[in-house]
């Protein structure tokens, strides 16, 4: 009998010593992003990562929720921030203690964010911030945001942009709610009036905001295309599936297909993300790929949702219908799902803007 591998072993090991542990010892134990570098991960290759995701799913242990902070803040703020930022912003990012948000999108640069005209002005040893967001996931939430902001006007667009950490509570940030179709409050307009931001929240060269933005979009468009099919959320196929077959057989040879199809596509994504997965934790960066699966796993997501709707039926579309908080034909997510999903083609980066993208990295086509 073969022996176990030894890094399974010793995640075992550290789970049997801390069979309920914190965030912060999840974070502190290099388990919520293993594959950083230490001291926050722990440099872990493709192989030792499943390991960890098995063991702690195994034993019912589930990471901090702070996407925006460990998708996307937290590898930035690695790869450029200062010691000091890393020091004070990782631990508590890591642990789902301070929760983070993403000031990129703006009324005219959403698409064409280079087009962004929020400011912010040096003034000794601050940065004045005017201007507007809009989008901001979870900003009403947040403790922290990370900030796109020109800080060069005469610079053309895609240069004199600088990239900071916001407090979210600063004098002169306002944040109103956008209530989206399912009724939530997931989106806020953020506004800035006389905002003063200290330099040392400056993260990289002043003026390369541009270029430090992008990793952080790469790495968006990776993080919400993982997990369920509501960006990393909800159901994915494989429920959808089980859904089926608790109504099943299935006998109508449309649905079948349908259903087959969104099991393919599932595998496909799942595929992709091994990949993806293996190339990050090789040390290469988000590159053009990542809109690949982002505008795949995004039209996955609506197909998926709308599959779920004709599956369960009139039910899945009666706002407040309370089907308890259960799996299958009890999931209470279904209505919500199918509305959110709308917007899985339009945010992080519209569904054309990515097929551009595609076209002219990939395959070499001209603007």
């Amino acid at each position: 009998m073969r022996e176990p591998d030894e890094r399974r072993s010793a995640v075992r090991r550290w789970i049997e010593a801390n069979p309920r542990p914190t965030a912060r010892q999840l974070a502190d134990a290099g388990y919520v992003a293993p594959h950083w570098p230490p001291p926050w991960g722990l440099d872990a290759d493709p192989g030792h990562q499943q390991i960890i995701d098995e063991e702690l799913a195994a034993a019912g242990i589930s990471r901090p929720d702070n996407q925006i902070g460990i998708g996307w803040a937290g590898p930035t703020i690695v790869h450029a921030g200062t010691r000091e930022q890393q020091q004070r912003y990782l631990p508590p990012l890591l642990s789902g203690e301070e929760i983070w948000c993403q000031l990129f999108s703006e009324p005219g640069a959403g698409s064409d964010l280079a087009g962004l005209t929020t400011r912010a002005e040096r003034q000794g040893d601050e940065f004045v911030v005017n201007g507007q967001k809009i989008w901001t996931s979870g900003a009403h939430e947040s403790a922290f945001g990370i900030l796109l902001a020109r800080t060069n006007q005469s610079a053309p667009k895609h240069r004199g942009i600088s990239y900071f950490i916001c407090p979210m509570d600063l004098p002169g940030i306002e944040i109103r709610p956008i209530v989206d179709m399912t009724g939530n409050r997931s989106f806020n307009e953020v506004f800035f009036a006389d905002a003063r931001l200290s330099a040392d929240l400056l993260v990289g060269d002043l003026d390369d905001g541009w270029r430090l933005g992008k990793l952080t979009l790469g790495n968006e468009r990776v993080s919400l295309s993982t997990g369920g099919v509501l960006w990393g959320r909800g159901p994915t196929a494989l429920d959808v599936i089980d859904v089926a077959r608790q109504v099943g057989p299935i006998h109508d040879p449309v649905m079948r297909q349908r259903i087959a199809t969104a099991y393919v596509d599932h595998t496909i994504l799942e595929l992709i993300r091994r990949r993806t997965t293996a190339a990050r934790l090789a040390g290469a960066p988000p590159g053009p790929e990542s809109s690949v699966r982002k505008l795949l796993g995004d039209e996955h997501g609506q197909h998926v949702m709308e599959l779920a709707r004709d599956i369960v039926g009139p039910a899945a579309m009666l706002t407040g219908h309370s089907l308890g908080d259960g799996d299958g034909l009890d999931r209470p997510d279904w209505h919500t799902g199918y509305l959110f999903s709308q917007a899985l083609t339009i945010g992080g980066g519209t569904a054309e803007v990515q097929r551009n993208i595609i076209a002219e990295r990939v395959l070499g086509l001209p603007r």
